[in-house]
């Protein structure tokens, strides 16, 4: 006769609970650590914050010091890590009526030296305040130089003819760039890149002078790196953890949200690679 088989249940152990000694000593564990880390990241930026709290200046606090944003601290402590570098700004018709007389710097500390003006937009846009600023920039001294903001889903050759048309180069102006930002929605992405090309070309054909190239960082380490490595290349990068401009960028666009005098509301930053004279070496002869 076959004996029934009895399956015995498994025997489940209990989970010994952490003792209370071992829970607080968790719970310390975890704000220890969380105070260093807050400890360490107002160690590094100090400067930012004692700026920013005019605790090392003789800044009076605003009575709207509160409104200021953590990116005021980022600009400040960016700026001053790059002592020597050349400081500059770009606007177009968005920054409104700007009072030229009165843009000598970023915050009050940093002298701006440069300017890139939006000038066009695809095939048949202009900016509706390029004409003044263009003007205007030069008769206050500041090196200035154009930018086109390229369309990826418009004719190539008409955008830079619109260009060429409407911007005038002259002894002492920055060269001519391209800003290209997005992905094409009705072409490869090779198409893209002949158009690109051919902007470029003619441009230089025209001025005597090759452009440069202004886009975000992942468009370029992503599409634009490696086959158009004989251009120079103005990158934006607003990662609050970057403070460094690296060596094969010529311009860096570190902020879109600092002050400015003269200037109502947020504009962009740029860093050139280099001190002042070295920015007057790639102007236009």
């Amino acid at each position: 006769m076959r004996k029934k088989m009895v399956r015995r249940k498994p025997v489940t152990r209990k989970k010994k609970k952490l003792s209370i000694f071992y829970k607080n000593l968790l719970r310390l564990s975890v704000v220890i650590f969380s105070c260093a880390l807050i400890m360490g990241i107002v160690y590094h930026y100090r400067n930012g914050l004692a700026y920013y709290f005019s605790f090392k200046t003789d800044k009076v606090l605003e009575e709207n010091a509160e409104n200021k944003r953590l990116s005021d601290i980022r600009n400040h402590q960016v700026l001053g890590k790059l002592e020597g570098k050349s400081i500059g700004i770009d606007v177009s018709e968005y920054q409104g009526d700007i009072h030229w007389n009165e843009l000598k710097t970023i915050d009050n500390d940093f002298p701006i030296h440069f300017v890139f003006i939006r000038a066009t937009v695809g095939c048949d846009r202009l900016d509706k305040r390029f004409k003044d600023n263009w003007t205007a920039a030069k008769e206050n001294k500041l090196i200035r130089g154009a930018y086109h903001y390229y369309r990826p889903n418009e004719n190539s050759l008409e955008q830079a003819d619109l260009f060429i048309k409407t911007v005038h180069l002259k002894k002492g102006d920055l060269p001519p760039v391209v800003d290209i930002e997005r992905l094409s929605e009705n072409q490869s992405m090779q198409r893209l890149k002949l158009g690109l090309r051919r902007w470029l070309e003619r441009v230089e054909s025209h001025y005597k002078v090759r452009p440069i190239i202004y886009t975000g960082e992942k468009y370029y380490d992503d599409f634009l790196k490696k086959e158009f490595s004989d251009y120079l290349f103005w990158i934006a990068n607003y990662n609050f953890y970057r403070e460094k401009i690296e060596d094969d960028w010529l311009f860096w666009q570190f902020t879109e949200k600092a002050s400015a005098s003269g200037i109502k509301g947020s504009v962009d930053v740029n860093i050139y690679n280099g001190d002042l004279q070295q920015l007057q070496f790639i102007t236009v002869d």
